[in-house]
Order: structure tokens, then sequence, then C-alpha cells
């Protein structure tokens, strides 16, 4: 890690620029008018409601499957997760006041569809037809999903607490190999959700969420992250997002 700046950052493609900017109007500005939440509560209430309203579903619709359960204890598990990680270490992004419609797009377009996964395996009839054997995948399933949870903690817990410290490159620990580690984190906590109901629409969503709002926070981050002068050597010696891939 260095305390040492080079200088100016580089300016962020401008699609990128431009996708934040359209991002940060819709959720947080939409409509204008009292500012009467932080965004980290509707994240939250998305998160932790998660438990509940999958439960409600099974209720309703009498589903008593080993998936849909194994389903309610990965995703419902996920937002308990999320709530302790955001008590104990919030993440400062999330803590702006946000417009009452902001809110509610963000809701509706980004936090709400993650909730269409569940149901459509809980109103399904029939199982889906996993590409392996049913304790294979579930296998697969909850290990990507516990995997995911521990890197995405671990990298948002190091940021915190290390920029607490001193500010500059975060380049040890879980950011030793990747530039990302949080981001990677969940998105291997949605895949694995995603694997889970094996169906087409969640992979909509995930298309939507990853290339429209993770892509665009993973491109800015970097060309913020440029102003350091040990940027260029830390970015050679990295991987973007999945070691040995890209």
């Amino acid at each position: 890690m260095s305390d040492h700046e080079a200088g100016r950052a580089l300016p962020g493609p401008a699609w990128a620029l431009f996708m934040r900017r359209l991002s940060d109007y819709l959720s947080r500005d939409f409509l204008g008018g009292p500012r009467i939440w932080k965004f980290s509560w509707v994240i939250n209430f998305q998160k932790t409601g998660t438990f509940v309203f999958l439960g409600l579903l099974m209720a309703w619709y009498e589903q008593n499957s080993t998936a849909a359960w194994v389903y309610l204890a990965m995703h419902g598990t996920y937002g308990l997760v999320w709530l302790l990680k955001d008590m104990a270490f919030p993440d400062p992004g999330w803590q702006q006041r946000i417009t009452i419609a902001g809110g509610i797009n963000a809701f509706l377009f980004v936090l709400g569809p993650y909730w269409i996964f569940g149901w459509i395996l809980i109103a399904s009839d029939s199982p889906p037809d996993y590409p392996l054997p049913e304790n294979l995948w579930f296998c697969l399933c909850i290990s990507l999903c516990m995997f995911g949870s521990a890197l995405m903690i671990a990298a948002d817990a190091q940021k915190y607490f290390t920029l607490r410290v001193r500010r500059g490159l975060i380049t040890d620990g879980v950011h030793r190999f990747i530039r990302h580690p949080n981001y990677l984190g969940e998105m291997m906590i949605y895949g694995s959700f995603a694997l889970m109901v094996w169906h087409w629409l969640p992979l909509l969503v995930l298309i939507w969420v990853w290339g429209g709002l993770f892509a665009v926070n993973m491109v800015l981050k970097e060309a913020s992250m440029s102003r350091y002068a040990d940027w260029a050597e830390y970015r050679r010696r990295t991987w973007w997002l999945i070691p040995l891939v890209f």
C-alpha cells in the first residue's frame, strides 16, 4: 500500500461516465424532493427481507422441495450476512440520502428483480432440469455462495479498515492478485442463485446488473486509482477480476 499519489487520475471512458451519471440520477436524485432515506436503508430492506419473502412464497405455493429449502438457506441467509456486514463496516457510498422516487427506482429496477429468482424456482410445479445430478448441483451452488460471501466480506472489510488508517492503493490480502475481489464475490453469490434456479430470466437480470452497474463501477474505480504512483506496477502484475482469465 502506498500513500504517495502521482497526480491527477485519468478520466474514465465516456460511456462509463454517462452510465454513472444516469444511474446516479435515477437511483439517487430522480424527480427531486425530500430525501427521507439513505440508500443503505433501501438496500438493507431488500437484502434482509429476502428470507421473509422466500418463506412466504414457499407457504403460498405450498412448496416443500429440497431445492426451495436450499435456495431459501442460500439467498435468505446471504441477506442477513449483508446486514451484519453493513452494521460492522458500512460502505460510505450507501450512506447518502436519496429521493423517494430514487429509492423506488433502485428497488424496482436493480434490487427487486433479484426476488424473481426465488419466485421462479418456488412457483414452478416441476424441479429444474439441472445438467448434473441434483446433489452435485446443490454442492456446486452452495460452495459458490459460501466462497463468494467470504470473499466479498473479506474484500470490503480490508478496504474499510485499511482506509481508516491510511489512504492509497490496497495491494495485499485479497487484493494481491485481483483488483476487484468484492465484485467477484458478489458475482459468485448471485451466480450461485441463478444456477440454483436454472432459468433464462435470472441470466438476463445478471447481465443487466453486471454490465450496467458492476462493469461501470470497476472501470471508473480503475480510472480513479490511476492517480497513484504505484498503480501501473500493481495493474501489470494483477488480474482485473478472475485470476488467470482476465
